[in-house]
């Protein structure tokens, strides 16, 4: 199983959103390396929820539900969705700053590429952010 970092601005779409609705599709995404991310994944791996401008911190862990289909919010053939459902709350929000700081989580994309809303993260890394998030 891979491991998987997805952003969202909380006032559009929060984990205390997901955890409510159980699962949702994942949209919006309208950057080709973000897109080419979700085309990889599978269903089981796991995503570590991100609070982006508010907050900037992890907050949750999801899992993949359902892999890459087209995007039903959009005619263009392009882009993608995958489903997601929560799985684990952190017990402790990991915020940016601590990642930063973190020796093991200091080449996450989410600190390289800060932009990018969907991106890989090694083994390691998720080890690293479960711990720090007390999971």
């Amino acid at each position: 199983m891979a491991a998987w970092l997805i952003k969202s601005e909380p006032a559009k779409y929060s984990w205390e959103m997901l955890v409510r609705d159980k699962r949702t599709f994942w949209d919006g995404v309208r950057n080709y390396q973000a897109r080419n991310n979700m085309q990889a994944m599978k269903k089981g791996d796991f995503c570590l929820f991100y609070h982006s401008v508010t907050g900037k911190e992890i907050v949750g862990v999801a899992k993949v539900v359902r892999t890459a289909y087209p995007d039903p919010t959009t005619d263009d053939e392009r882009w993608v969705v995958m489903d997601i459902a929560p799985w684990k709350a952190m017990k402790k929000p990991v915020s940016l700053a601590a990642l930063r700081a973190g020796a093991n989580s200091c080449n996450m994309a989410l600190i390289k590429q800060s932009r990018l809303s969907v991106s890989p993260v090694t083994e390691k890394e998720y080890k690293a952010v479960l711990m720090m998030g007390g999971l």
